[in-house]
C-alpha cells in the first residue's frame, strides 16, 4: 500500500476518492472538502460505497488506521493509498477542511 504526501493527496483529490475513516467525534475537527465519511469499524458493511474503478485516498488523524485501511481495500481490489499524517498534517499545513 503506497503513502502519499498531503501535497499529492491535495493533487489528487478532485479525482480520486478521499475517504475518511475516522470516529463520527473525531470528524467534528474538520474533514477535507468532498470526503466520503465510513468509521473504520464500519468499512465492511458499507464497502459498496466506494467505487472500485477509482484511486481511493484513506485518511485518519495521524496516518495509522489509514495505513491499515488502505492495505485491506488493496486486498479486496481497490487501488488505495494512505495520506501520510493524516488531518493533523493536512490541517497543519493549512489545507482546506470544513
Amino acid at each position: 500500500m503506497p503513502e502519499i504526501t498531503i501535497a499529492e493527496a491535495d493533487e489528487r483529490r478532485a479525482q480520486d476518492q478521499v475517504l475518511d475513516v475516522r470516529e463520527h467525534s473525531e470528524v467534528v475537527e474538520g474533514m477535507i472538502p468532498g470526503a466520503l465519511h465510513i468509521p473504520m469499524g464500519q468499512l465492511g458493511s458499507r464497502l459498496q460505497e466506494l467505487d472500485r474503478s477509482r484511486p481511493v485516498i484513506v485518511v485518519c488523524r495521524s496516518g495509522n488506521r489509514s495505513a491499515r485501511v488502505a492495505e485491506a481495500l488493496d486486498q479486496a481490489g481497490y487501488t488505495a493509498d494512505t495520506m501520510a499524517g493524516g488531518m493533523v498534517a493536512w490541517q497543519g499545513a493549512g489545507l482546506p477542511a470544513h
